[in-house]
């Protein structure tokens, strides 16, 4: 309808950048990352936050329902235009290094998966709002948005990130390379939801399993500009680890990909 082309052009005006060519996966990138925040950052409050129905539920609880957000994210960001449906700059780039995307394009797709980030991260707030001032510990009202360390090591950690997100993207070549068929439509991001849920039961106790850039780092920004009843410190020191460990993992799963043969 007309209505729809409205609002579709005004959010492609929002990633209107000075000497960038617009891009038609920019909407479904930026409301997929939203929605994939808004449930994550969601089951995380529900767990954590005082007098949450949720409340001290726990880990399997929070991994599964970063399984479901992805799930989610993947779907919505598929049907408002964005078939690739990455959520996650790591996983843009190493589509980039594929060939997926030019430098430009790429470039777009992160600011695009960063602002769905801050959005989705606001969205969560607002919902538990009465729940922040209720919650006296700041520390678990930063959990809500961003990972910490449960053994603060920056090496260890830094690994562990590097480590978590080359498995998460070898994966994903694994199980849609051809030897494994093709999947019916719609079938995909179960797949890749089931990968979620077994990376953070697996690989999440160290650092919480960030993965991904825009999950991190957007929450973050969106902590430190939020009016939250009692936060605290947004912990920028730890802030660039679940950045650069996604990144460097995700050059090194595109590495051993293309020399074990799965793209």
């Amino acid at each position: 309808s007309a209505g729809e082309v409205q609002v579709r052009n005004y959010f492609k005006i929002i990633f209107m950048m000075e000497g960038f060519l617009m891009y038609e996966n920019l909407l479904g990138e930026f409301l997929g990352t939203a929605v994939l925040l808004i449930f994550g950052c969601g089951v995380v409050a529900n767990v954590l936050l005082t007098n949450s129905k949720g409340q001290n539920s726990g880990w399997i609880v929070i991994t599964t329902g970063w399984a479901f957000a992805v799930l989610l994210g993947v779907y919505t960001a598929i049907a408002t235009g964005a078939p690739q449906a990455d959520l996650n700059p790591a996983v843009t780039l190493a589509k980039t290094m594929m060939g997926v995307y030019s430098a430009n394009q790429a470039v777009m797709t992160m600011i695009a998966e960063l602002c769905g980030g801050i959005v989705g991260a606001i969205i969560c707030w607002l919902v538990y709002l009465p729940h922040w001032e209720a919650t006296e510990d700041a520390g678990l009202k930063l959990a809500v948005f961003a990972t910490g360390p449960a053994i603060r090591n920056t090496g260890a950690n830094l690994l562990c990130e590097i480590i978590a997100t080359a498995m998460l993207i070898l994966m994903i070549f694994a199980i849609f390379h051809a030897n494994n068929g093709k999947f019916p439509a719609g079938v995909g991001p179960y797949l890749v939801a089931m990968l979620i849920w077994a990376l953070g039961l697996s690989l999440g106790g160290p650092t919480g399993y960030a993965l991904n850039p825009a999950r991190d780092l957007g929450p973050r920004i969106a902590h430190a500009i939020l009016p939250i009843a009692g936060k605290g410190s947004s912990d920028w020191g730890y802030a660039m680890v679940p950045v650069v460990g996604p990144m460097v993992g995700a050059v090194l799963a595109f590495v051993v990909g293309k020399a074990v043969g799965l793209f």
